[in-house]
């Protein structure tokens, strides 16, 4: 039995409505103890309009959304109350449910009963968060898929490969009087786990490159003072937000800007000059500098008319990063081959194709990836145990050896969507099997 849970669904801002948001076996109890009809008895989903009363006063007028096990997010009896979107209303009437029975819901606690519940797995749970989190339409789109199921879809035939195998071999051992069925061997283990490894280094492929559009990349925009840093930062971000001025050593500390290039979420840093100081706080803003460019995924190295200064250059040589020439409103003379831009004319679509071809950003093709680090990470782990039954294999091993690493595999696949890896395999082995005739 899950206790009642509550939680503001909405920000905890004025504005038009808010939605409190409830789950839990008894929720319709709770809900029916402070509101103006009883709803306790409800079975199929309904919209109830009422008023919210507090020992028979009127709190707020209310629109109630009842939902009924399992027909809801959670897969529980789930109430939405849709009020006055005051932060005051609110309050009282998450203190009044609170005192009937209520609980406050931790964080992610409603998606955390959708999963325990069956009603979704971990894969898209964590594409939930995503779909919040999303600063742009291709990430917003990626995570789509992920929360629609595609891309557990597209990893469930793989999962269901590597069970096959696995109860193959558990059959063959298990039952080994059994002469109709079929002997995996060696080679066979071989070609299946090389077949399904190829099927995952597509599937890690696909998501190493699509990662990029879910975490963004960061740049750290660095150089000598006054070679037009912040009005790069300026100019990414189309709006005044670092202060510009012809006075070297105006940027004492590190100015964010976020942008978009091709739907990838950029996160810039508008560093301090570089150059020798004796300034307390301009030496600070310096050595901040210095920890950003360790961080970053990418360096904007910007130089003017007087050149490279190969001292500087020397801080950021071997990180990836693109050399680009501002000022080129003012440049007589410009290199063939070398990146020229006008920061403050917002002139910097020849830097912005650079990056593009430097991070490899090109047209996103939506489709399901596992792009998360989780993912990613289960996905390399299968992989890898499998590569280590193809050695065994190999090497001869006996094949009940050969199929602990398998047994690995499938166990890591298991984890990727949330399922207990200690599930029995007699489920699946007696579905493919016809053991007992």
């Amino acid at each position: 039995m899950f206790e009642t849970i509550v939680a503001l669904a909405t920000p905890p801002l004025k504005s038009a409505l808010a939605i409190i948001r409830l789950s839990g076996d008894d929720c319709f109890k709770v809900v029916s103890k402070i509101f103006s009809k009883d709803i306790s008895n409800v079975t199929k989903r309904d919209i109830h309009y009422g008023y919210i009363l507090d020992n028979g006063k009127e709190v707020d007028q209310v629109v109630l959304l009842t939902y009924v096990s399992p027909h809801s997010f959670t897969g529980e009896n789930s109430v939405e109350i849709i009020c006055h979107g005051s932060v005051l209303i609110c309050k009282e009437i998450i203190k009044l449910l609170l005192s009937n029975g209520a609980r406050m819901a931790t964080n992610g606690e409603f998606s955390s009963r959708a999963f325990l519940n069956g009603k979704i797995d971990l894969v898209q749970a964590e594409a939930i968060n995503d779909m919040i989190n999303a600063t742009t339409v291709e990430s917003k789109d990626l995570s789509m898929l992920a929360l629609k199921g595609e891309n557990s879809k597209l990893f469930y035939p793989i999962k269901t490969e590597i069970a096959e195998i696995l109860s193959q071999i558990e059959v063959n051992i298990d039952y080994p009087e059994y002469e109709d069925i079929e002997e995996v061997s060696r080679l066979k283990v071989v070609n299946v786990c090389s077949n399904i490894i190829d099927k995952l280094n597509d599937l890690i492929k696909q998501g190493e490159k699509d990662k990029i559009y879910r975490n963004g990349i960061n740049i750290a925009i660095v150089g000598k003072p006054n070679v037009g840093k912040s009005s790069l930062l300026n100019a990414f971000i189309n709006e005044e937000k670092a202060i510009v001025t012809p006075i070297a050593g105006t940027t004492r500390d590190v100015v964010e800007g976020e942008a978009s290039i091709s739907g990838v979420p950029v996160h810039l840093f508008d560093t301090a000059g570089l150059h020798e100081s004796n300034d307390l706080i301009e030496s600070i803003g310096i050595t901040k500098a210095k920890e950003y460019i360790k961080k970053a995924d990418l360096i904007i190295f910007v130089v003017d008319n007087s050149g490279i200064d190969s001292k500087l250059y020397d801080e950021i040589k071997t990180k990836k990063h693109i050399i680009v020439n501002n000022k080129a409103d003012i440049t007589s003379k410009k290199i063939e081959g070398e990146i020229y831009i006008s920061a403050l004319n917002k002139d910097i679509e020849p830097l912005i194709n650079k990056i593009k071809d430097v991070m490899d950003i090109g047209d996103l093709q939506i489709k399901p990836s596992f792009n998360n680090e989780r993912q990613l990470g289960l996905l390399q782990n299968i992989v890898f145990n499998l590569k280590n039954a193809i050695d065994d294999a190999n090497k001869g091993e006996p094949i009940d050896l050969v199929s602990t690493s398998i047994m690995l595999a499938y166990n890591s696949a298991l984890d990727l969507l949330g399922e207990s890896n200690k599930n029995d395999l007699t489920d699946e082995i007696f579905s493919r099997f016809c053991v007992g005739k």
